[in-house]
Order: C-alpha cells, then structure tokens, then sequence
C-alpha cells in the first residue's frame, strides 16, 4: 500500500447528460478494493436525470455541480476539490476492474519517483470487445516522441501524483477535444509515464455522443504541438520530431478542409506546414 501519509486516492469523474451509463461508472469506483479514496462527481450542468442518479448515492461520493463548461473545467475543478495526494480519473461512460487501483497503489509503492502510471484497457465498441490496433499499443517510460502522432494515454486508466499537476497544470479548458493528449505531452517530454501491462480499464466507445464524434481532433492536436514548441521546453532533438509531426498534421488537415470546401482554413494550415505563420 501507498504510505499512510500519502494514501488517500482522489478519484474524480466528470460527466455531462450520462445517466445512462454513469452508473456503472461510479459503482465500478465504489467496488475498488482500495479502501483509501474518496470519489468526486463532477456535473458538468447536465439536465437529465444525474443529479437524481447521485443523490441516491447520498455520502457515498461527493457531488461538485459547475455549469456546462466542459470535460476540462469539470476535470479541473475536481482536482482542485481533491483531498488525495494521488489522483485517478475515469470518464462517465468507462468502468475499472476491482483491483484497479491497488495495483496502482501497489506500483507507486515499488517505484516511489515514479510520477504517473497506467493501466492497459479492455476495449468496448457499440458493445462487442475489440482488439486495438498495433499502434494504440501503450509504450511505458518516455514515451514523449510516439505520443506526437496519437494519444497513448487513456484518462480513465492513468494514476498520478497530484504534485504533477502542480509542476505541468492541469487540462486545457479552451480544448474541446484532444485535452488529454495536450496533457499528456507536457507531462511526457520530460517525465516517465509507466504502464501496468494488465488490462483493469473497460474503454466503451461507439456512442454518439463521445466528443470526438464531433470536432476535428487534429486541429487541436496542431495548436497543441505548436503552444509546446514555443513554450521552449523541449530538447533540440525533441523540438524537430515534434516539428516534423506538426507539419505532417498540418498537411492532412489542410488537405481535408481543402476537399470540404474549406478553402481558405486549407491554406492557412499549408502555410504553416510550410514553415511559415
């Protein structure tokens, strides 16, 4: 187990109009055999049956309501709320294995530096499990440069230290998509991020309405690599993989907006892949 002085996981769970499946959600959170957490709602505004959803739950959990400001700020105000010097996060429509986060305490314990971990998925789509591909499977260490190209970090199944919020921030709130992986590269270009190789998190995709079934992921994945760039953070060697990734993207983005119709969006992001701006 995780010291006494440092034992109580933050469990935080952020959800917009997901009645419908927050229940499992919360439940696979109280069936933790971890005894040290405390478990943090965040209703994001919704305006289906949530708020009746928690209160049955009564002190079970704590409920946090903000108006609709997105998975971000809901993201964010639990952390900020969280009594743990751990925090884990598990999205509204995912669930964990009962020994999810003991094992993760388990790992913390063996690696005192370590920073953030996670845990490998089971993969849910419209219902059936599926297979990942082989470039969904998770690295573990400094994972920085395969991290560029797509998100390697699933929120729902990381452990982390609440200092490193303090040391990198928190989720971008001005990101409607995409905020992990912004996360995810501020954390990774200088920290490890360790993977416990056993599958403990259901991943449930397929609904309409995940976030990303709406936006053009890649255009905040641009603005992502671009702000860490500038902010001159990374090593030399760093910098160019992640400008060579920067101006892939900017090319295949541009090339969909340019067959949409989107003219001059196209050429904005060819301009940028060419280098100027």
């Amino acid at each position: 187990m995780i010291e006494q002085k440092t034992d109580t996981i933050s469990v935080i769970i952020p959800t917009f109009n997901r009645a419908w499946t927050l229940k499992r959600a919360v439940d696979s959170a109280l069936a933790q055999d971890y005894p040290h957490r405390e478990i943090i709602v965040v209703d994001d505004g919704s305006t289906d049956g949530t708020r009746d959803l928690l209160a049955g739950y009564k002190d079970k959990i704590r409920v946090l309501v903000q108006e609709n400001k997105g998975v971000s700020a809901a993201r964010n105000l639990g952390i900020q709320e969280s009594q743990g010097s751990f925090i884990a996060l598990l999205d509204s429509d995912d669930a964990w294995e009962t020994n999810k986060l003991s094992c993760q305490a388990a790992f913390f314990q063996s690696k005192p530096g370590a920073m953030i971990c996670q845990t490998e998925e089971i993969w849910i789509r419209n219902g059936k499990r599926v297979n990942p591909k082989k470039k969904h499977k998770k690295p573990s260490g400094m994972i920085f440069e395969p991290s560029l190209k797509l998100c390697l970090v699933s929120p729902s199944a990381v452990m982390i230290r609440k200092q490193l919020f303090e040391q990198k921030g928190v989720f971008n709130e001005d990101f409607p998509v995409c905020e992990d992986y912004d996360l995810w590269l501020r954390v990774s270009h200088d920290t490890p991020v360790y993977l416990i190789d056993t599958p403990l998190t259901v991943k449930t995709g397929g609904h309409g309405d995940q976030l990303s079934a709406g936006h053009s992921q890649d255009k905040y994945r641009i603005q992502s690599i671009l702000n860490l760039i500038e902010s001159n953070v990374l090593s030399a060697d760093q910098e160019q993989v992640a400008l060579n990734v920067f101006k892939e993207k900017c090319r295949i983005f541009a090339n969909g907006c340019m067959k949409r119709g989107r003219e001059k969006e196209g050429a904005y992001y060819l301009m940028l892949a060419a280098g100027n701006k």
